[in-house]
């Protein structure tokens, strides 16, 4: 009787003990969230400061290239650091870290009262991103077993991206106008003060299970190597000649550290990053179809700015406000990619994502010189939708594919592709938008070629040397620059539209169904898990198997020499039956072989 009450007694506290993680692990999901919101919205606040910052601080134009270029430039470096390195001390740990971090960089930030001062505190803001971005995803990866439930809490997360994405220029307008600019800053710091005890009460620590020493070397050459790379694209990005030395050394040389980088976890017995999760095909889609979203999107968001400013003529508040039906499309998508990955699975859902955006993309190929809002609001909306759907499935698929010791180095290889697909994305079509839009300045009648060749490099320039020149002669270098613009920004939607339907074709590689086993959503520990999950969990399985057959019950030595004893002929094989097998699955002398 005391047995089975003892029993009952254990049952209930289990059956609690699951009620109150389920609790908690949406808890989690609010933390992780809370301080994704924050990370977000910090890498666009600063765009609409920029004149503020100009104004009051005087730096020279390189000063403010690395203003705005410190806090990716370093955070997209440094991803793969830390999202390994939380594998090894604990993800909890570089989270907290990262948000102490943010916390002091941000109040540095406000007050800097020198440029130099300000790309430091930049650069420390981007270390603490790095610390942050790759530990959500992998905490996530961990409290969320279920493939299931995992998807929801990974629709959430990215919409709340899209939030902190589209809030960054607003809240930052907001603040300009009625604070100074060091505001934009100042908010994290409360923020940070209540995500650093909360977080160390609710978020749970969990590590990979992986020997030998943390590849030191090797994780600053990845640093180091990412760095340059990302340091040429966004020069390329940013208009500077591919061939000039300082956009095609940084590239070359951080081309050949990442190569050195791969060359040294491949003869490693413990790699930094196992490079078998790139010879599995979901992985590996995964990855590639999130460089060619942001490929497309990075670079059609920048080009969608201009055009709602210099040729509509819409005020930065006025053209933000375009900007949110995108937003509210993406968060919709996000809240509902849960539902759409497991009716659909992340083969059709990734392929669809990639269909509908260049269905939006092709249909903003009608847009002119004159405003259209129904068409741009259709267009923006099926944008936002087909570019998260597309996301959503590409992230849960790479996460759940790799293996849970790895969690932090396959959420830092994402976040790391998104920031390459996003500064590639810029330079790339910039380059198309160039290609188009120069050749269309060089013979407007009356025009001095020095005059053309400055007016070619952007719209915004070419209204300048318009307004300079003045008369008839700056009305057609005004009038030629709109249209040789409208001219690139069509030719750039459609080669987008290309590469999103590559995409599209990539895509097929993607699982055709989520892989869960059946009554998985019933079952109270069961993982609707990738494959590598799949094997990892089986390899324990034969591991703890092994385990409960070495402890052998009371007698069972004995059991067997008698049964060995036994004449042979005639004899079925040895039954040893264990206190925890079932009396109708016995095991036999061949299962323990």
């Amino acid at each position: 009787m005391s047995g089975t009450t003892t029993a009952t007694s254990r049952l209930t506290a289990a059956a609690r003990h699951r009620h109150e993680d389920g609790a908690n692990r949406w808890l989690v999901l609010v933390v992780l969230c809370a301080s994704l919101l924050l990370v977000a919205v910090d890498a666009t606040v600063l765009h609409v400061a920029v004149p503020a910052v100009s104004e009051d601080l005087r730096p020279s134009s390189v000063q403010l290239l690395w203003i705005v270029d410190s806090y990716p430039l370093v955070c997209a470096s440094l991803l793969i650091l830390f999202g390994t390195l939380g594998d090894r001390i604990g993800r909890r740990r570089v989270l907290l870290l990262g948000y102490a971090l943010f916390g002091i960089a941000s109040a540095l930030a406000a007050f800097a009262h020198t440029p130099v001062v300000l790309i430091l505190a930049r650069a420390l803001l981007g270390m603490g991103g790095a610390m942050i971005m790759p530990a959500t995803l992998s905490i996530l990866r961990e409290v969320f077993p279920d493939r299931r439930e995992r998807a929801l809490a990974i629709g959430v997360w990215s919409a709340v991206a899209a939030v902190g994405a589209a809030v960054g220029p607003l809240l930052g307008g907001f603040l300009i106008e009625h604070f100074w600019w060091g505001s934009v800053f100042l908010i994290n710091i409360p923020l940070m003060l209540v995500s650093l005890p909360v977080g160390r009460a609710l978020l749970p620590e969990s590590r990979g299970e992986q020997e030998g020493p943390w590849d030191v070397v090797g994780a600053l050459m990845a640093a180091s190597g990412l760095f340059g790379v990302v340091m040429g694209v966004k020069r390329a990005g940013g208009g500077e000649d591919l061939l000039s030395p300082a956009t095609l050394l940084p590239t070359l040389l951080g081309v050949a550290l990442l190569a050195a980088f791969l060359r040294r976890q491949r003869r490693r017995p413990h790699p930094l990053i196992d490079l078998a999760m790139f010879a599995r095909p979901a992985f590996s889609t995964s990855v590639g179809c999130i460089v060619l979203a942001l490929l497309a999107l990075v670079g059609l968001q920048l080009i969608a700015a201009q055009y709602l400013q210099l040729v509509l003529g819409l005020s930065p508040l006025e053209t933000g406000l375009r900007l949110v039906p995108l937003t509210f499309a993406a968060m919709a998508a996000g809240l509902a990619g849960s539902w759409l990955l497991q009716r659909f699975g992340p083969r059709r859902m990734v392929c669809a994502g990639f269909c509908l955006t260049a269905a939006a993309v092709v249909t903003l190929t009608g847009i002119g010189g004159e405003d259209n809002p129904p068409l741009m609001l259709f267009g923006f909306v099926l944008l936002g939708f087909g570019i998260e759907v597309t996301l959503f499935g590409a992230y849960e698929s790479m996460l759940s594919e790799a293996p849970k010791s790895q969690a932090g180095a396959a959420a830092a290889i994402g976040e790391t592709s998104y920031q390459l697909g996003a500064g590639i994305g810029i330079a790339l079509l910039g380059s198309v938008m160039n290609a188009v839009y120069s050749p269309g300045l060089d013979k407007v009648e009356g025009v001095p070629s020095g005059a053309s060749a400055e007016a070619s490099h952007s719209l915004g320039e070419a209204y300048e040397v318009s307004d300079r020149l003045g008369g008839p002669t700056g009305a057609a270098l005004r009038a030629a620059a709109r249209d040789a613009f409208m001219t690139g920004l069509h030719v750039t939607l459609l080669v987008s539209a290309v590469l999103l339907l590559l995409g599209a074709v990539a895509a097929l590689r993607l699982p055709k169904a989520m892989d869960c086993p059946a009554g998985a959503e019933h079952a109270e520990h069961t993982e609707c898990a990738g494959p590598a999950e799949s094997t990892e969990k089986a390899e324990r399985t034969e591991h703890t198997a092994g385990a409960r057959l070495t402890k052998r019950a009371p007698g069972a030595d004995r059991a067997e020499r008698e049964a060995a004893a036994a004449p042979a002929e005639g004899q079925q094989k040895s039954q040893v039956p264990l206190p925890a097998q079932s009396a109708r699955t016995p095991v036999t002398a061949e299962s323990l072989r």
